[in-house]
């Protein structure tokens, strides 16, 4: 029988935002694992917890309850991974709870300013038989299959804490959908041991993320670990049994669309053998992308290639 380590995620009134907040190589780890070992992590919700039912965002914050921002699991020690390696985390499972919770914040979503000025909304969602079931203000049930994925996912920067609502080259909040169970998600490594975070965890959410939030949940997320020694990539990246993806943020949306493709075409050229334009002009002809989120400190976009076209 495989040995599985838990990692628990910190008790409520334990977060703390310089810890849990950020990806942060100045943070002592809260768990040592090694590679190939089986990793159960206890995740909270974008809220901490703070929304629930009979609680929305807006009425903890009115009634003074901290409501932490993006919490994750971690700092987790990966032994072996030093800087310049890539970090390989197969994600091999997602438990979700009952219930998930969706919000509108002033000030925060795709559409600020440009529907109007939002005003605080809060909805719970149940989760059961496979579907999110969502309730329209008009009372009718939509059911949409549950798709879960992790939403912030990371490693630590090179020389700075980054908050976790950013997104960037150490992975963070990129609220890429295709960071699910059954894929492989490689990160550069720039501490040794990696120092590995992650939390806001999605029951399914569209892509661009628009509103700000998704199907928010706690989960139990397991893992798996890797190490690529001497081997440095630049963005993060995404394996499944079909395609390679590259996914890269920045503002303006086109400009985390250039650096996704260019990240794909190096893919290409490293690792399948192409001449870098003739990737280029294949990428032209059979590449997908898909937008990740707009509403996050950068944006993040995802160019894709099915693996039928990279046997050598």
């Amino acid at each position: 029988m495989t040995h599985v380590t838990r990692i628990r995620r910190r008790p409520w009134e334990e977060l703390n935002p310089w810890e849990n907040s950020t990806l942060n190589p100045s943070v002592k780890p809260v768990a040592s694992v090694g590679c190939g070992e089986v990793v159960e992590v206890e995740t909270w919700d974008a809220f901490g917890g703070a929304v629930k039912p009979g609680q929305t965002r807006q009425q903890a914050l009115e009634r003074g309850i901290k409501v932490p921002s993006n919490p994750v699991t971690g700092p987790i020690f990966i032994e072996g991974a030093e800087p310049g390696d890539t970090l390989v985390v197969e994600i091999l499972d997602i438990e979700l709870p009952e219930r998930g919770a969706t919000t509108i914040s002033p000030g925060f979503g795709g559409l600020e300013g440009w529907l109007n000025l939002m005003t605080p909304k809060t909805k719970i969602s149940e989760i059961k038989d496979g579907a999110v079931h969502y309730v329209t203000d008009k009372g009718t049930t939509v059911k949409v299959d549950v798709d879960p994925f992790i939403g912030t996912i990371g490693v630590s920067p090179r020389s700075e804490a980054i908050n976790t609502l950013t997104p960037g080259t150490h992975g963070g909040n990129m609220d890429c959908s295709d960071v699910r169970p059954g894929n492989r998600l490689m990160l550069p490594v720039y501490q040794r041991g990696a120092l590995f975070g992650l939390g806001d965890v999605h029951a399914v959410q569209g892509d661009g993320e628009v509103c700000g939030s998704a199907i928010e949940v706690p989960a139990v997320v397991r893992l798996r670990f890797e190490v690529l020694r001497g081997k440095a990539i630049a963005w993060p990246r995404v394996e499944s049994d079909a395609e390679i993806m590259t996914v890269c943020s920045a503002r303006p949306l086109e400009d985390a669309a250039r650096l996704a493709y260019r990240e794909l075409t190096r893919w290409m050229v490293e690792d399948y053998g192409w001449e870098r334009d003739d990737a280029y002009m294949f990428l032209s002809i059979a590449a997908k992308a898909r937008i990740a989120q707009i509403v996050d400190p950068l944006y993040t976009a995802v160019a894709k290639l099915p693996k039928k076209y990279l046997k050598r």
